[in-house]
């Protein structure tokens, strides 16, 4: 019978083969053994008093429970978690299928180290893979490791602790002036797609917000759009109407009143009499989908005649924020304006008003007219304007016609207000450059 010394804590007993099983009882109240047995003794000795000191400092995970594999656990944690909108759960799924399963899905969560880990972005950016989604990637693995430490026990440290490898340094996305803003409306093939490039840059939508806009979300002195929902396309699923992203993109945003004409006439000649019709289709009358949006304005040679070759659509939405920076209002009002939520900024932006969501819009309004007034063509088959009055604000007391050369983008990491919170997706704002 192999010799056994029992402690005050846990045994350690010599096998037939001449090495030493450590053996214990946890706090979980089930016995449990060492991972390894031990050449000598004293080894099995000190690794029973180690384990001792880690269950008295409570630092003890449960090693068996520390076997399941990071990918199931990470599919189980996406599945788990409450309250995701279906287009977070898709990008989360995406990001674990395609960038973190292939490299560590197999691995037990016991068996992850840092200096393992420090390979995997390290391997994903040497095969070209772009530098934010490997962020994004590091960032969504930290979020599932984390719940893994913090509420199930299951290991005692995250060993996501690599520094900088949750940071995105992404290129500078081009900024339209007002001048680019209106040729690019005036290139598109049907007069309801200019007023949809106009809304999109000056009221800063995004596309599942525009897209999804029906005639009971604008007021028809076409003053105000209120954003209360947004169209989503999910594989599989088609189009579908869900909530804002976010609590914030469930706002009201104050249209510029030199566009205000441009949305009434439209909503009279091109958008049906319910409630629930939508504002802007395509030609046939169903709703817009990415995937033949650009094909049916010939976006590419549009945006290339216009000197930007590389522009996105999301790009009118980022010209439309920094447009309205111009007009000098705070960072507050203009974090309201855009629709961004976080808990940072819901303390620093929570007290925006409607008021500064005017002072916002007469400063975009000044900037079109400015354009008009060298010129340009008010509306389809439209007229000069008058010159523009001055708004009678300090908020808008100064603007530049070409602001996109002095305000710069600025990328930030939103933090998570519960452990299984990874932000995905940046938070994106403008701030003058120095």
């Amino acid at each position: 019978m192999p010799a056994q010394q029992r402690g005050r804590f846990g045994t350690v007993r010599k096998l037939a083969s001449g090495r030493y099983q450590v053996r214990y009882y946890g706090p979980d109240g089930k016995r449990h053994s060492a991972p390894r047995t031990f050449e000598r003794k004293s080894d099995a000795t000190k690794y029973l008093a180690l384990v001792e000191a880690k269950i008295t400092r409570e630092e003890w995970a449960d090693p068996d429970r520390g076997r399941v594999l990071l990918g199931e656990y990470a599919d189980k944690w996406i599945s788990e978690r409450a309250g995701l909108r279906p287009s977070t759960v898709q990008i989360y799924r995406r990001l674990l299928n395609k960038y973190v399963r292939p490299e560590l899905g197999e691995y037990p969560l016991n068996r992850l180290t840092t200096a393992g880990l420090r390979e995997w972005p390290a391997t994903l950016l040497h095969q070209g893979i772009a530098q934010t989604i490997v962020a994004k990637s590091y960032r969504l693995l930290r979020a599932v490791l984390t719940t893994a430490v913090e509420d199930d026990r299951l290991l005692v440290r995250n060993p996501c602790r690599i520094r900088g490898a949750d940071r995105e340094t992404p290129e500078e996305r081009p900024v339209l002036t007002i001048a680019q803003v209106f040729q690019l409306a005036d290139s598109m093939p049907r007069p309801q797609l200019r007023t949809f490039i106009l809304v999109a840059a000056m009221c800063s939508l995004r596309w599942g917000e525009i897209t999804g806009l029906r005639r009971c979300d604008v007021e028809e002195d076409g003053s105000r759009i209120h954003v209360t929902s947004q169209l989503i396309e999910l594989p599989g699923e088609g189009l579908t109407r869900g909530a804002p992203k976010s609590r914030a993109g469930r706002r009201t945003v104050t249209v510029p009143q030199a566009l205000r004409a441009d949305l009434v006439r439209h909503l009279a000649e091109y958008v049906g009499p319910n409630p629930d019709d939508l504002v802007f289709t395509m030609q046939r009358g169903g709703p817009m989908r990415r995937g033949n949006f650009n094909p049916a304005t010939n976006w590419k040679k549009n945006v290339t005649a216009i000197g930007v070759p590389d522009l996105h659509f999301h790009d009118l939405r980022h010209t439309g924020n920094t447009l309205a920076a111009a007009t000098g209002s705070s960072l507050r009002d203009l974090m309201t304006r855009m629709g961004h939520d976080s808990p940072r900024a819901a303390m620093i932006y929570q007290h925006a008003t409607n008021t500064a969501d005017q002072l916002i819009a007469d400063g975009l309004s000044l900037l079109i007219e400015r354009h008009r007034g060298d010129g340009h063509l008010g509306h389809v088959g439209g007229t000069h304007a008058r010159k523009p009055m001055l708004p009678k604000t300090a908020h808008c007391r100064t603007l530049l016609m070409n602001c996109g050369n002095t305000l710069e983008r600025v990328t930030g990491i939103e933090p998570a207000s519960r452990a299984w919170e990874a932000l995905i997706l940046p938070l994106n704002y403008t701030r003058e450059a120095a």
